[in-house]
């Protein structure tokens, strides 16, 4: 693992905060109706979310989409328009931001310059004058969790950028809030580091059992951490779900398009009902009589096979791109252009310029109003 620490078990002396059990009558978080205008521009338009406590949450979309300013209003930074938030059943909606019991890291990680490792990690519990010994306890038992046992009396100018994105973590953690909230915390660091910390940040979460709740750019980020993905677009929820399901059955074009890579096609319904793609009869694929509707078709599951098969649509090859673990293809089939993602191992041998016929299968084809 790199940074000087790796993933494990947390010392035993570290009370643990477990999901929701039957026997637990903790909520979670709910957010009703949640709306938040700046003057004539809604940036959070009429929000339902309901996140089970002990849930990993990534709020995901693109810039503009209202995910920070819901998650700042979450935090009690802004207040929201109209609706309301609770927090385990509580009606938190206008309770002051330090009296939420929240732990909060943002992008800027905002730690002390001048002010020790430990000094950092242990100042929440300094201000509201906790005793030196519990403030040297916790922060003990907090740089083990992170890894970092033996960093209390380093500077934090001395430290790396994953090191002191974990110092930041600990620190939000040292009260045991029952809300973790993250705004971008990954995206200052670099590719390789930034994957082993959402790893390591995900193990945390499952382990202590705390309510988190992550707003990112990054799908990889959020396929890898979270329980649930939350989609935003033009400030509404598009949909909610985990993140299989938002990747396997998107809810509409935007998620589809937006979560990872698809081919989304237009698909008619000829007079028997039977659905036609690209001048192709599908069968087994069902296609409602309302016209014209899209088809959403992960690269993955697009197959290639000779021109002229049965059920096979007619294209021709235009690009192959080599990236290693997968082969891209590029089709160009009567002017809509697909891509297909193989392993090396199932390789088609196929060259630019080449012929092919495309192979749909209706199993894994979602139909979406267009």
């Amino acid at each position: 693992m790199p940074e000087s620490g790796r993933a494990g078990s947390l010392p035993s002396r570290i009370p643990l905060r477990r999901g929701k059990t039957n026997g637990d009558t903790m909520s979670g978080l709910t957010l009703n109706s949640v709306r938040k205008d700046f003057g004539s521009f809604t940036a959070v338009n009429d929000v339902q979310l309901n996140v089970p406590h002990g849930t990993f949450v990534c709020m995901l979309g693109p810039s503009g989409c209202g995910k920070t300013t819901l998650l700042r209003m979450i935090a009690g930074l802004d207040l929201p328009t109209s609706g309301e938030i609770r927090l385990d059943g509580e009606d938190i909606t206008a309770v002051p931001t330090h009296k939420r019991n929240l732990g909060m890291v943002f992008q800027s990680l905002a730690l002390f310059p001048h002010l020790t490792v430990g000094e950092n990690i242990a100042y929440p519990l300094r201000i509201r004058g906790a005793p030196r010994e519990e403030q040297k306890r916790r922060v003990e038992e907090l740089l083990a969790m992170i890894h970092l046992p033996g960093y209390a009396d380093r500077p934090v100018a001395k430290l790396s950028g994953g090191q002191r994105q974990r110092v930041a973590i600990a620190r939000a953690l040292t009260r045991s809030p029952k809300l973790f909230l993250l705004d971008e915390p990954l995206s200052a660091l670099d590719a390789k580091l930034r994957e082993a910390m959402q790893v390591e940040l995900r193990q945390l979460q499952q382990q202590l059992g705390i309510t988190t709740i992550v707003v990112t750019h990054d799908q990889r980020e959020a396929m890898t951490m979270a329980d649930t993905v939350v989609v935003m677009n033009q400030g509404e929820i598009r949909q909610a779900a985990s993140p299989i399901e938002i990747y396997r059955r998107p809810a509409d074009t935007f998620v589809a398009d937006f979560i990872g890579s698809t081919n989304l096609i237009d698909m008619d319904t000829d007079s028997t009902g039977r659905a036609i793609v690209l001048g192709q009869a599908i069968a087994g694929l069902s296609a409602p009589r309302s016209g014209k509707t899209i088809l959403s078709v992960r690269p993955e599951d697009v197959h290639l096979t000779a021109p002229g098969s049965e059920g096979a649509i007619t294209g021709t090859v235009t690009f192959v791109r080599d990236l290693g673990g997968t082969i891209e293809t590029f089709i160009d089939c009567s002017g809509k252009p697909l891509i297909a993602v193989s392993t090396p191992r199932a390789r088609p041998e196929v060259s630019v310029g080449q012929p092919v016929g495309v192979v749909l299968d209706p199993g894994v084809c979602v139909v979406l109003d267009r």
